[in-house]
């Protein structure tokens, strides 16, 4: 605006102008794109103020990755549940680091996924890899502490979430004292202890409860069994551990996992009662195939009720809805062959029926199953972040892709066709599977 007209206006100085505002028009819509929001408007899934997606300060610019393809790089962020969080609509999954993949794999994903792609949030477990081992146990945590010290970035523009394991008389190897793992007062400080030294960090953004302490059926049938219920540790002793990590500045928030109607409205009594901020995540299994969540944890956790997020982990059901078990291209170290008993049960399943029925409306829409499977998730207007795990670069990149893409009505109404054929064709929660 300072520069003066020139009295005359060139040939030469018209077509410069020219191409200067092309620029800029190019530069507008990039700018638009990054903040547009992450519903689809004037379909019944907008919820307009539920979320905020905006770009966040200090987020890193797009450019072309390191294996000279274009990368999509319009990220959207989402406040975390009643949190001042800011997490990308991406989290990245690294559960497979120390046994599917590599340290260097993982750390080759995480320098993608944070200097390429937009992507602010990963999430880890004390537990991490899968399967659960005693010589494994500690990798993926170590791959993370390797790459943030490699790559310098700077530790506030990392949202860093990680997991105490819950109740597993099993797992004796993540105590000092060789008892299993509960959820404990003492068991989540020590947890929380040995994490920040793995990974060599001075504070946790978001602690998660792996699975409750009390009987809940996780795995296998979601049939309660009263005949199961145990003691456990009271849920005001777990909350109490929370509000003096966070006191100690060693926990910024802290959420949920697995967990169920019931157990997330006793957490949330529970801090209100010791003057404790609530969970601002729940961290559950939720795809096409798996819709428990909707049944009743979505009323609880909306933002009118409790305002805690769903972040939503298994978005392709364990793999199976890329169709790639459908197709014989899985691997060995694959999910469901990797662990015991998981192939049967699908293969036993309406699954693989529900399965086929999904692709088809994908490439209905010119999408791979995959990309139409994390459409789903990022849609829904209760999941401010999709939580995606790939073993590849390649898998990175297709995953992150999907969520370039805007969901429509008439995707909408194609899905729950399938959905009233096949209500509930499969639950992914495994034990020792993540």
């Amino acid at each position: 605006h300072s520069q003066r007209w020139p009295a005359m206006h060139s040939h030469e100085w018209l077509q410069r102008r020219g191409r200067a505002l092309v620029a800029l028009a190019l530069a507008l819509t990039m700018s638009l794109t990054v903040l547009s929001t992450s519903g689809v408007l004037g379909t019944p899934l907008q919820s307009a103020g539920s979320m905020m997606a905006r770009r966040l300060p200090g987020a890193r610019s797009p450019r072309v990755s390191r294996r000279n393809a274009i990368v999509p790089c319009a990220m959207k962020y989402n406040k975390l549940g009643n949190s001042d969080l800011m997490v990308s609509e991406v989290c990245l999954g690294t559960m497979t680091w120390g046994e599917q993949n590599t340290e260097d794999e993982g750390v080759e994903q995480l320098r993608t996924a944070f200097d390429d792609m937009g992507i602010n949030f990963l999430d880890t477990a004390e537990a991490y890899p899968i399967p659960l081992k005693a010589e494994t146990q500690g990798r993926t945590d170590r791959t993370i502490a390797r790459w943030m010290k490699e790559s310098n970035i700077a530790r506030d523009k990392v949202v860093l979430a990680t997991k105490v394991c819950g109740n597993s008389d099993g797992l004796t190897w993540f105590r000092k004292n060789g008892e299993g793992t509960k959820v404990s007062y003492d068991q989540i400080i020590e947890s929380v202890d040995a994490s920040l030294e793995r990974l060599n960090t001075d504070y946790i953004d978001l602690l998660q409860i792996h699975w409750p302490d009390r009987y809940v059926p996780l795995f296998g049938a979601n049939r309660y069994k009263i005949g199961e219920e145990r003691d456990s540790i009271p849920f005001e002793e777990q909350v109490r551990a929370m509000g003096d990590l966070i006191k100690q500045g060693k926990i910024r928030y802290w959420g949920l996992s697995n967990e169920t109607p019931y157990g997330t409205m006793m957490m949330v009594k529970a801090a209100e009662k010791l003057g404790v901020p609530p969970p601002v995540s729940i961290q559950n299994s939720y795809s096409l195939l798996v819709r428990e969540f909707e049944s009743g944890l979505t009323e609880v956790c909306s933002p009118r009720h409790e305002n805690i997020g769903l972040l939503a982990y298994s978005p392709l059901a364990g793999g199976v809805l890329t169709e790639k078990y459908e197709k014989g291209l899985a691997k060995d170290n694959s999910r469901l062959n990797l662990l015991p008993g998981y192939k049967d049960r699908y293969d036993g399943s309406m699954a693989p029926a529900a399965v086929a029925s999904y692709a088809e409306i994908a490439r209905k829409y010119d999408m791979s199953p995959a990309e139409f499977a994390l459409l789903f998730c990022k849609s829904r207007p209760f999941v401010p972040s999709t939580i995606i795990g790939a073993t590849t670069m390649e898998q990175l990149r297709e995953n992150v892709e999907a969520f370039n893409k805007e969901w429509t009505a008439e995707m909408e109404a194609d899905v729950e066709e399938v959905a009233k054929k096949f209500p509930e064709p499969w639950r992914t929660p495994q034990r020792g599977g993540g």
